[in-house]
């Protein structure tokens, strides 16, 4: 059955005439998911790769109802109004390419959303994927089939590479994935791992999840809580990268936005606690992870 990507999957791309909305339109084309229509202000009539534009969300909606998942691939400074056009008219799933999203423009967001009963995935997110069914955003690229497989292993990533390097090692290890979810490293996200691991507990395909964190922030520890309270039965495996972060400054910055620690929360050693003391198993590297999930 599959999480936030399915058969039904119908998208709307916003920015669909920029470098990236254009080249993530035709890899998800050729992985057969349907692209109805796309929107840039001031385009509309155009089309790109047979897809028609609109200049407003509300137009693409009126020609194309069944549009049920927005990818948004706008520039940074244009993203919350883009998001806004798309929570008002209440399309069920957002997932955000954008990267360097003010703070306060994401928060505005993610709060419309959940007052309006839409999910965002993302900022920063590299995208989401249900092997041989479809995908959103570019997650694997050109030609994801050499790296995910259909199976019945969610995958939720904070890192873009690393949700594709993850799937890699299990399918070369002959397993499967249901959902692939790349939730974005920014400070705040739309979709955290609490989150999809409830979408995940309630999936019949989905017997086990993957879990890669990294420093910062608090959503791992979140996770930990949600296991505790018995909000997720199944099982899980982790890995979260930094390690070696634990020898650095309180306050360094390290890739993504929110993988910034200060004291000891969001540390490696605070997430990797709070993770076993729920009793899920780290990985202390990803090409361990395959092995733990047949052997727990």
């Amino acid at each position: 059955m599959a999480i936030l990507v399915n058969e039904k999957t119908k998208v709307l791309i916003q920015g669909i005439t920029g470098k990236e909305g254009s080249k993530v339109a035709l890899q998800m084309q050729n992985y057969q998911t349907k692209v109805l229509a796309g929107v840039t202000p001031g385009k509309g009539g155009q089309e790109v790769h047979g897809i028609p534009i609109y200049n407003t969300v509300s137009e693409a909606l009126e020609n194309h109802p069944g549009i049920n998942t927005s990818f948004v691939a706008v520039p940074n400074f244009a993203a919350y109004e883009a998001i806004k056009e798309a929570v008002e008219v209440r399309i069920p799933l957002i997932n955000i390419l954008t990267e360097h999203i003010p703070i306060q423009d994401s928060a505005k967001a993610i709060t419309l959303a959940r007052e309006a009963g839409v999910r965002i995935v993302g900022p920063s997110s590299i995208g989401i994927i249900s092997p041989g069914i479809g995908k959103v955003g570019s997650i694997g690229g050109d030609d994801p089939r050499g790296v995910f497989r259909k199976g019945n292993v969610g995958v939720i990533s904070k890192s873009g590479g690393m949700a594709s390097e993850v799937s890699w090692i299990l399918t070369k290890n002959g397993i499967g994935q249901s959902t692939v979810v790349g939730i974005g490293g920014d400070v705040l996200v739309g979709s955290s791992f609490a989150d999809l691991m409830e979408d995940f507990e309630k999936d019949p395909q989905t017997e086990a999840v993957v879990l890669f964190g990294e420093i910062g922030g608090t959503y791992e520890e979140e996770a930990a809580e949600l296991i505790k309270s018995g909000g997720f039965t199944k099982k899980a495996v982790a890995f979260v990268s930094g390690l070696f972060a634990e020898t650095l400054p309180s306050g360094t910055k390290l890739g993504h936005a929110g993988a910034i620690v200060y004291g000891e929360k969001g540390s490696y050693k605070s997430k990797v606690n709070a993770l076993e003391s729920a009793g899920i198993k780290i990985a202390k590297t990803p090409d361990e992870i395959p092995e733990f999930l047949k052997n727990t």
